[in-house]
Formats: C-alpha cells, sequence, structure tokens
C-alpha cells in the first residue's frame, strides 16, 4: 500500500508541474486499483482524489491552465513549423500566453491539418487513425508509443475506479476500423482492466446481435458503438421479439453522433442496459466528456483546454449562446501531433453564468452537442440546429432508425425530406405538426431515396464481414 502511495503521489505531482507521466507508474495504478476492489470492495477516497484532481478548484485550475497553455504553446513553436509560423504571422510570443490573451492565436482548421498534416508533427509517430469522413475529407493523425500506452492507462484508471469496467466484463467493440486509435487504446483498457474484449467493427447488424445475444459465443456486458448503429441493433432486435431477458449487457457506451433521448430510451428499453453518451474527438484525443443526467457536456479541465467561440466574430461566446468548441490538448498528453485551439465544428451552447447543481458540477460544462456548426440551417424564424431535428424524428411513433432526411432552406423557410421507410405511418402533416409542436417551422415531405443520397451516418461504414457469422 505505501508503494501504491508513492505511485499516486508521484502520477499527481506530474500532472501538476506539467512533465511526462511515467506510464509503468500509471498502469501499476490500475493494478493497485484492482487490488484494492478485490480486497475491500471499493476504491479508497484518495484515489478519487486523485481522479478529481487540483483542476477541481476554480483559480488552481486557472493558475495550472496558464502554464499549461505556455508549456504547449512553447514546445510547438520549438517543433511544428506549422505553429512556428502561426504564432509568428499572428505576433504572439509563446511564453507569455495567457487564457486571456490566447484568443489573438486564429483558430487551427480541419483544413490546416489535412493539407500540412506532415508540419504538424512533433514526435515519432507509432499509430496512424483516421476520422471517418463522414462530414467531409478525413484526416490522419498520428500518437506516439508513450500517447498510445499513457491514455489507456489513465482511462482504464478511471473506469475501474468507478465500476465502469469490470475484470469479469466481455466488452464488444462495434467501431468503425479507420478509428485505429480508439480501437488500440480500448484494446489496452481491457487488457489492464482485467477484461476481455471482442472487436467486431461494423459488420451486419444480424451478426453483431448473433453476438449481443450469445448464440454461438459468450454474450458481452459491455456495448461500444455509434448511436446510427445502435439505432439498427434495436430495430431488429424487436424485429426478432427480443427484450432484456435476452442479453447480459450492462452498460451500453456511444460517441460521434448525436445521440435523441427517444433512442436511448428505446436501446434501453430492448436491451435492459443504460446508454451513456460521450464526447471524444480523432484530432483532439484525450481530450474527452462526458454528459450529466442535466445533459451537460462536461470536459475534464485538466487535460486540455475546450473554449466555446461565437460562430460569427470567433470570440468567446456569451452565456446562452451558440458557439463551437475550440480545444487544445496539454503536453504532455499530447505530444506526436498536437493541435492548439483546434476548432472541432461542434455546436454547443454556453452555459448561464450560474452553478452548476449536477452530479458532476465540479467539472467545468457546456450544453449538449447540438450538432456541427456547418450544419446549422438558418431559416426566417431563427437558426435550426442538426440536433433539434433529430429529436423530433427519432421520436415519431414506430420510427426506424436512423432517421434518412435532407434539409434545405427554400425563401427561408426548412423542407425535409424523410425517407418512407423511417416514417412508418407518420404523414407529412403529422411530422410537420411534431416539428412545429417543438418550434420549427418546416415542410416535410417523403421520398424513396435512401443511403447516400440522404444524411450519411457512421454505420453506413460497412465491413461486410468480420464477426463470423456461424452458417
Amino acid at each position: 500500500m505505501f508503494d501504491a502511495g508513492i505511485r499516486q503521489f508521484r502520477m499527481a505531482l506530474a500532472m501538476v508541474l506539467g512533465r511526462p507521466i511515467d506510464v509503468r507508474s500509471a498502469e501499476r495504478l490500475v493494478e493497485d486499483a484492482l487490488a484494492t476492489i478485490a480486497e475491500f470492495g471499493a476504491p479508497g477516497e484518495d484515489v478519487e482524489q486523485l481522479l478529481r484532481g487540483a483542476a477541481a478548484d476554480p483559480q488552481l485550475r486557472a493558475d495550472l491552465t496558464d502554464k499549461a497553455l505556455r508549456r504547449t504553446a512553447r514546445r510547438l513553436a520549438d517543433k511544428s513549423p506549422f505553429y512556428a509560423e502561426h504564432f509568428e504571422a499572428a505576433g504572439v510570443d509563446p511564453a507569455t500566453l495567457t487564457i486571456d490573451t490566447m484568443g489573438r492565436v486564429p483558430v487551427t482548421t480541419k483544413t490546416d491539418l489535412v493539407k500540412r498534416s506532415r508540419d504538424f508533427l512533433c514526435g515519432e509517430p507509432f499509430l496512424a487513425s483516421r476520422t471517418t469522413g463522414t462530414t467531409g475529407r478525413p484526416a490522419e493523425v498520428w500518437y506516439s508509443r508513450y500517447e498510445e500506452r499513457l491514455w489507456p492507462a489513465l482511462v482504464a484508471l478511471s473506469q475501474v475506479l468507478r465500476g465502469n469496467v469490470r475484470t469479469t466484463d466481455l466488452v464488444q467493440f462495434n467501431i468503425s476500423s479507420r478509428a485505429t486509435g480508439t480501437a488500440y487504446a480500448e484494446m489496452q483498457v481491457a487488457r489492464m482492466a482485467g477484461a476481455a474484449i471482442r472487436m467486431v467493427g461494423l459488420v451486419p447488424p444480424a451478426e453483431t446481435l448473433d453476438l449481443t445475444v450469445g448464440t454461438d459465443a459468450p454474450a458481452p456486458t459491455l456495448m461500444v458503438t455509434y448511436p446510427s448503429y445502435l439505432g439498427q441493433l434495436v430495430i431488429l432486435a424487436r424485429e426478432r421479439g427480443l427484450g432484456p431477458a435476452d442479453f447480459r449487457l450492462r452498460r451500453i457506451n456511444v460517441g460521434s453522433e448525436v445521440l435523441s433521448p427517444a433512442l436511448a430510451s428505446a436501446a434501453e428499453e430492448t436491451f435492459g442496459a443504460p446508454v451513456h453518451d460521450g464526447y471524444g474527438m480523432t484530432e483532439v484525443t484525450p481530450v474527452a466528456g462526458a454528459i450529466c443526467a442535466q445533459r451537460h457536456l462536461h470536459i475534464d479541465a485538466g487535460i486540455g483546454l475546450v473554449e466555446v467561440c461565437d460562430l460569427e466574430t470567433g470570440e468567446p461566446a456569451g452565456p446562452g449562446a451558440l458557439g463551437t468548441i475550440v480545444a487544445t490538448p496539454f503536453y504532455p498528453y499530447r505530444e506526436c501531433m498536437p493541435l492548439f485551439r483546434y476548432d472541432t465544428r461542434d455546436l454547443v451552447r454556453r452555459l448561464p453564468d450560474a452553478p452548476l447543481a449536477c452530479e458532476m458540477a465540479n467539472v467545468p460544462a457546456t450544453s449538449h452537442i447540438l450538432g456541427k456548426a456547418d450544419h446549422v440551417l438558418s431559416t426566417r424564424s431563427g437558426a435550426v440546429m442538426p440536433r433539434d431535428i433529430i429529436e423530433v424524428l427519432d421520436a415519431l411513433p414506430g420510427a426506424r432508425w436512423p432517421m434518412r432526411y435532407r434539409t434545405d432552406v427554400t425563401d427561408g423557410r426548412l423542407r425535409i425530406e424523410l425517407a418512407a421507410a423511417c416514417a412508418a405511418d407518420n404523414g407529412p402533416a403529422d411530422i410537420a405538426g411534431r416539428l412545429a409542436a417543438a418550434g420549427i417551422d418546416a415542410t416535410v415531405a417523403l421520398t424513396d431515396a435512401g443511403g447516400h443520397q440522404l444524411r450519411r451516418y457512421r454505420c453506413d461504414l460497412v465491413e461486410h464481414s468480420f464477426a463470423g457469422r456461424a452458417s
């Protein structure tokens, strides 16, 4: 136990001082946590305090953030040709940056990353991960060996201590194989946590459902997937007459797309397991967030800085205003291909300046993700967010997820074309009425078009066979 205390202290000190973290010590902390839980049934309060960290105190968080920004910017100016030019063009001295002055540095865009990817490298590449390309041209991001050992250790420590993954779990991974960084990290988290993992990918939903039921193989207790793929599984499970008694799932983790309350509720009723929505992005890993019961997005302030920037001015968004998430992962958590003030184009609202009352109140928060900023629709009645539309369509009686639709604005009015197969027995007038009740003035038409003619989802990145479905 004394050795475990020393490891906790060394890790906490490295976090505060911004020094490279001893990865083996982090991995051994996971082992310590597993041993403590096996003996006492729960971790100690001292380890939970380590997870909350010094960033829970607002003033100390601000001081540490200023130091982390300068440390990260100095390294980028020294090692990245792109950022050396970027800071110089902005007339910014990386050694003097603060939270209040960092807005002088222009945001980094996905176009910058795609066009000049080599100029972002600051370390020795080990593993490449690609964005899925469902919202634009894919970008390739490289991670180092240090990163791909450190991140899983930190995630595993958090997940083990919070009981989210157990030694008795079988994790089923239904994510695109393009997301190699995420896949590699999930495997390492399972290994350190003592859990088993099955890498399935986005095979036809029937194969995945067979595996989830445990028809010819052990049934999973945890699932990681996308909302659109989960929707397909729910529909298929209902068609087969399956319910909670047919599954062993105790938790479903989703991300990378908008999750509606209607789909989450349907999945929970079908599989008998809670659905947890999270936030992450290949480009800014390990900056990530979780959704609380009040549907706030909470992002750990110790790993990186998250700004909410006004869509028009680029300045900090005011309370209640719309903005795009601009993320800066800190060194030493990100070393190989780090990004500074990366505009994710993920749309949120800044919360009012009032104390939070949710279960994650000590972690900075924004609204839930509302969609991509580039997909906001300007109508004569005001701006319409992707989430606004998805939540109404997903809640249609008999809806068949994922909802296939396309939108445009004609003469200031929103027009929605929805795949007839998704609408079930809901007619255009009824759907328009439901939209109006949600404050969205729109005309609705049903269409027989499908696939890539309408809205694209991550579930469309089908890998035609990998699970080995029994003949």
